[in-house]
């Protein structure tokens, strides 16, 4: 079996294509879109197509992200970037926000082999590999995931650092992220699972993408577009 898997697209339309593309070739057998689906300035409404799209044809499996929640909540003037998120429903279809909000915070997939989360299957803001600026030890790890069942793969997000541990039977994933990146190159990124017989194969893919179209549609459209141009460019954000 081939399990697609990508996550943090951050409203980036431009990345996500290429991403797309590269998937398709692959000819996957199952996809999984991973959380934080707009929270983005490169084309957010494209984004959300996109992935509506992807969903219609291939029955992408989703996950919740902490900015789908943001996107879920009722704006005020106390509300953490309440700017952004207006930006954002503003660019957005009616309802966008209330859906990926509602999304579950993970999916298990191949007969429960595979378990899928933005953070922890729990949680859409806890860290599952890291902690602060460094790798979460096994032990932390193994805390967060709680009773995963019969699971041999998991697979997250949230960081935007790719990642892959051993922990016994038990490999985990982080696929790094389509946008957004944040160790010096702007390559879009994700991961392709293969299983047989219960063992399980990961390929990290990075694909190059148009990154100065997509920073240049943030600077000319986008809420705070010069600081999303730079990220998309340098690769390197907080």
């Amino acid at each position: 079996m081939k399990i697609a898997v990508f996550g943090d697209v951050h409203g980036n339309r431009f990345a996500l294509d290429a991403v797309v593309q590269d998937i398709e070739r692959c000819e996957p057998d199952a996809w999984v879109n991973l959380g934080d689906q707009l929270f983005g300035g490169a084309d957010p409404a494209g984004a959300w197509q996109v992935q509506q799209a992807l969903k219609a044809e291939h029955g992408v499996l989703e996950v919740r992200g902490n900015t789908d929640e943001r996107l879920g909540e009722v704006l005020s003037e106390t509300t953490e970037k309440r700017e952004m998120l207006t930006w954002l429903h503003e660019q957005l279809p009616e309802g966008a926000g209330a859906y990926v909000a509602g999304l579950p915070t993970s999916v298990a997939l191949a007969d429960g082999q595979v378990l899928a989360a933005h953070g922890t299957p729990e949680s859409a803001w806890t860290y599952l590999l890291r902690e602060q600026k460094a790798w979460a030890s096994d032990e932390q790890v193994l805390a967060r995931l709680g009773d995963i069942k019969e699971a041999r793969v998991i697979i997250v997000g949230h960081s935007h650092l790719e990642h892959i541990r051993q922990i016994g039977a038990l490999t985990v994933v982080n696929a790094g992220a389509v946008s957004r990146q944040k160790d010096g190159h702007p390559s879009a990124r994700w991961v392709l699972l293969e299983g047989e017989a219960g063992c399980w194969s990961v390929s990290f893919r990075r694909i190059p993408y148009n990154v100065e179209a997509a920073a240049r549609w943030a600077e000319e459209h986008a809420y705070h577009g010069a600081k999303e141009a730079q990220q998309l460019r340098t690769g390197r954000g907080g």
